[in-house]
């Protein structure tokens, strides 16, 4: 990959559906260039496809993330409590106050209140703080 091809993935990245001829226009190359530029892109694997991204009122269900405080020594004594729990997406440890942040994924917000309710019945852990995801603005994770 060079500069071009990184400034076309730039392009395609703040929006998918842009036309090849502004894309060409942006990176100052010819509008073929650019279309062979994507097509190899593609076949190599680099571009892996394109997506929709719906805001999240649009969006059946429910995204939250949890902020978790607990008592264990270690965050890996208390992750056993999420890896029961289907709808979690994933659990990471954190800096500050808190110790994980857990991102859930459920078809409503009942689903939600009974896996906060789990969560609140857990000894080991003492805090937790509810964030509900109201919009997604930008989404770059590789898939």
């Amino acid at each position: 990959m060079d500069k071009f091809d990184e400034a076309i993935i730039a392009q395609l990245r703040v929006n998918a559906r842009e036309s090849i001829s502004n894309i060409a226009q942006s990176v100052s190359l010819s509008r073929s260039a650019v279309s062979e530029r994507i097509k190899k892109l593609e076949q190599k694997g680099i571009i892996r496809g394109y997506q929709v991204l719906l805001s999240e009122s649009q969006k059946e269900g429910v995204s939250v993330y949890f902020e978790i405080q607990h008592r264990c020594a270690l965050c890996s004594d208390v992750v056993h409590v999420f890896k029961t729990i289907p709808e979690v997406i994933t659990c990471s440890s954190i800096t500050g106050d808190m110790d994980l942040l857990v991102h859930v994924q459920a078809d409503s917000m009942r689903r939600i209140h009974e896996i906060r309710e789990q969560l609140d019945a857990q000894i080991d852990i003492v805090k937790i703080k509810t964030h509900v995801v109201m919009s997604e603005w930008i989404d770059n994770q590789r898939r």
